[in-house]
Formats: C-alpha cells, sequence, structure tokens
C-alpha cells in the first residue's frame, strides 16, 4: 500500500468524551469513525486488523472441527417466543415491523436460529456430533455504550454452536474449545484468565469468560496466581486478605475486559425446538448444545488497552494492519527514493502487509510520529545516512531492537519473523 493512496487522516486530539486509551489511540490514528452512540464504521486501516483477527478465530474454530455459515440478522417474532425470550432478553432486543406490519427483531445472538435450523437436519445419533459457526453482525439495546468498541450497540461476533448426544462428549469438546480460545488470544498477543461466572440470561448453569486484566475493564475477577482459580465477584463474595478455597493462597482483585465466553446450554433451546435424535436403541433424547461468543471489536480494543505506550499503538504482529512501514527520511533523494521503492516491491512480493511512505509534503518528524501512532511493529527508515553504510535502519515498534542491516539482507525480509 502506498501511504499517500491510503483512505484515512490522523487526528491529534481524541474526543472529549473518549476515557478509554483504545477509544483515543483508535479514533486518533483514524481506524474507526462514530457514525452515532454506540455505532462505529471501521476504515480501511480499522478493517485490516478486524479482518487479521477474524481469519485467526476462522482458523482455531476450523481446527476444531466447526463448520462456517452466516445466518440472518434479521429474526421473526415466532423464532424468539419458542424460546420465550421475545419480552425477556436483556438488554431487550431491537424490534421493527416490516411493511406488512409483521414483527421482527435485530438478532443479539443466534441461539434460537442454530436450533431451529438443526431441528429439521438431525433425526439419529450417527447426526452427532457437529460444531456450527459463523463471524457476523450482533445487535444489542445497550442503555450503556462507552469505551469506543468496548460496549457498542452494533458489533461483529464469532459465535460457535455446539451439538451432543450425551454430556460427556459435550464435556469432552467444551475443553477443547477453551484450550482454543487461549490460542486465539495468545496470537492476538494478549494473556486471558478462565473466570466462572453467571449465565447471563443464556443459560442457568454457571459459564466460563475469558479475561485480560486491564484497568479499564468492567468486571471486578477474584483469582489465585497461584492454581488458577478465578470467579467473576458477582457470582463469588470477596473480602480484601481472603484465601483461595483451593490451595489457600492469598486471591488477588483486578479489573477485567472479558474478551470471550463459553455458555453451556443443555437441553434448554432443544426442548424450545423440539431438536431431537434417536439413540442406538431408538429412544429419543434432546440434543445437547453449547454456545461459545467472541467479539471482535472488544477484542481489537482490549489489544489496544493492553499494547500502547505515550507514542501511541504497538500491534502484535499478527494483527497489525501492516507488518512494515517503509519510510524514507529524504525521499527527494534519487537514490533514497530508488531503494524504498525496491524494498517496497520486494515486500509487496514476500510478505504482501507492506506500507511505504511516499508522501513529499510530510515532514519526516510527522513521518516517524504518525507510523508510532498507528503501531506498525517494523520501520525501515532509508537516509543517504544509512546509504553510506549500505544499510537501512530497522526499528521495532516495541522498542525492544533498532539496527542497521545490509540493504540486500532487508530485501528478504527475514527480519520480521
Amino acid at each position: 500500500m502506498l501511504q499517500s493512496k491510503l483512505f484515512y487522516k490522523t487526528k491529534k486530539l481524541a474526543p472529549k468524551e473518549a476515557t478509554a486509551i483504545s477509544h483515543k489511540l483508535l479514533y486518533r490514528g483514524d481506524f474507526i469513525d462514530q457514525l452515532g452512540s454506540g455505532i462505529y464504521s471501521f476504515l480501511p486501516l480499522g478493517w485490516m486488523v478486524h479482518q487479521n483477527i477474524s481469519n485467526i478465530i476462522r482458523q482455531e474454530m476450523s481446527a476444531l472441527g466447526g463448520q462456517e455459515v452466516f445466518l440472518p440478522a434479521m429474526h421473526p417474532r415466532s423464532v424468539w417466543q419458542k424460546s420465550d425470550r421475545w419480552d425477556k432478553m436483556k438488554p431487550p432486543l431491537f424490534k421493527l415491523k416490516d411493511s406488512h406490519k409483521k414483527d421482527f427483531a435485530l438478532g443479539s445472538t443466534h441461539e434460537e436460529v442454530i436450533s431451529q435450523l438443526a431441528s429439521s437436519r438431525v433425526a439419529s445419533y450417527k447426526d452427532l456430533p457437529f460444531a456450527l459457526f459463523q463471524i457476523q453482525s450482533k445487535f444489542r439495546n445497550e442503555i450503556r455504550y462507552t469505551g469506543g468498541l468496548l460496549r457498542t450497540r452494533e458489533f461483529i461476533m464469532k459465535d460457535l454452536y455446539s451439538f451432543h448426544a450425551d454430556q460427556a462428549d459435550f464435556e469432552k469438546y467444551y475443553e477443547k474449545v477453551a484450550k482454543a480460545y487461549f490460542k486465539i488470544f495468545k496470537r492476538c498477543g494478549l494473556k486471558v484468565l478462565r473466570v466462572k461466572a453467571s449465565g447471563e440470561g443464556f443459560t442457568n448453569d454457571f459459564t466460563d469468560e475469558f479475561q485480560a486484566i486491564t484497568p479499564i475493564g468492567e468486571d471486578s475477577i477474584i483469582y489465585c496466581e497461584k492454581c488458577g482459580f478465578a470467579k467473576n465477584k458477582e457470582i463469588f463474595e470477596y473480602n480484601d486478605g481472603d484465601k483461595c478455597p483451593e490451595c489457600k493462597s492469598l486471591l488477588k482483585k483486578e479489573r477485567g475486559i472479558e474478551v470471550g465466553n463459553i455458555f453451556p446450554l443443555g437441553d434448554k433451546y432443544s426442548k424450545s425446538f423440539d431438536l431431537k435424535f434417536k439413540d442406538e436403541l431408538g429412544k429419543e433424547k434432546f440434543v445437547i448444545m453449547a454456545s461459545y461468543g467472541i467479539g471482535v471489536g472488544r477484542l481489537i480494543s482490549t489489544i489496544v488497552e493492553v499494547h500502547n505506550d505515550d507514542k501511541g499503538i504497538i500491534w502484535p504482529k499478527e494483527v497489525a494492519p501492516f507488518l512494515v512501514h517503509i519510510v524514507p527520511v529524504e525521499i527527494n533523494d534519487n537514490k533514497v527514493e530508488k531503494t524504498a521503492k525496491k524494498l517496497y516491491d520486494n515486500g509487496q512480493e514476500k510478505i504482501k502487509r507492506v506500507i511505504y511512505d511516499d508522501r513529499r509534503n510530510v515532514s519526516t518528524g510527522e513521518k516517524f510520529a504518525e507510523s508510532d501512532l498507528l503501531g506498525i511493529p517494523f520501520k525501515i527508515i532509508i537516509s543517504k545516512k544509512t546509504l553510506e553504510k549500505d544499510s537501512v535502519e530497522i526499528e521495532q515498534r516495541d522498542g525492544k531492537k533498532s539496527q542497521l542491516i545490509k540493504i540486500k539482507d532487508a530485501m528478504n525480509f527475514n527480519f520480521y519473523v
């Protein structure tokens, strides 16, 4: 990508109402744009990050045997009445009438839709188990929307649903998904805790949340560093100095952002949608279900909350919009420009995720400041001074390393690994 062609416009100041670091930096870097309260557009830089994260999720869900689907966002009232959630959802559903005066809702989740879909395709134990997932828009009629992408009214979510013949098979798959979640968050540069929490109206059982510890978090997490015990404060009474009920070590309390969750659903929705199968003896049983969610926008904000400094964002490599930022110091110098162009062409061929600052009317200081704000992991700096040594400077955004390397070595782009 030539930077002169990129659709973006950075800002020096964040909105007055922005309190979260991620909200400020994503706005200033022009990753997102606010259309209305709790409603955001993703601009090219933001959508690149979104797509990179979605692809990580897609890879890990496919590795679990999940098959991708895409379900409607607009649901007829009858589907939600079957589960008795038309008037009971919290926050309440966004409801609308079509031109025939029929009632619909914008989907805040898809248990109902996926259950109805499965009910006409499952007849025997031989049809089980299976898992379906999608990465699709959700609509939550939130009373309070804060923190930029941390809490919005429209967002894209990965939801996986699994279907099982018995409890043992469900539990085995549930743990596989939990392990996959840890892989996803690690690839996104996050350390998370697996935390027990309430069912939040989706199930009567306890659920598992995956929480990234950060001061901006809305949840209070009680956990033990030694044995891994962790619960949301909403289900666990805690006082300072309390000890872990499992290993007797001192408990800690921190704020956390929920970046993912997994829900045992049992036969709650199977009963609502008559989702049955015949076992090996011909006996009819209800299918056991579970759901597993990750909000992509919230995950983006959480990554920024964890990975930033006073200059801007520091994207982990797998999620960054670009891996390498080529910045010529004296672009009007023929040799500097020629070297920069050749590096860019090689980068496009070898790793593709390269942006070249080809702008002529911007100062070097502005270019460097903007590069730091955007958080691209590697910067290649080319100047007359570096070319005197037949080299370019490679600077890592996280500040861990800055070094001169020979131009011929830079052309291979092996340094970014």
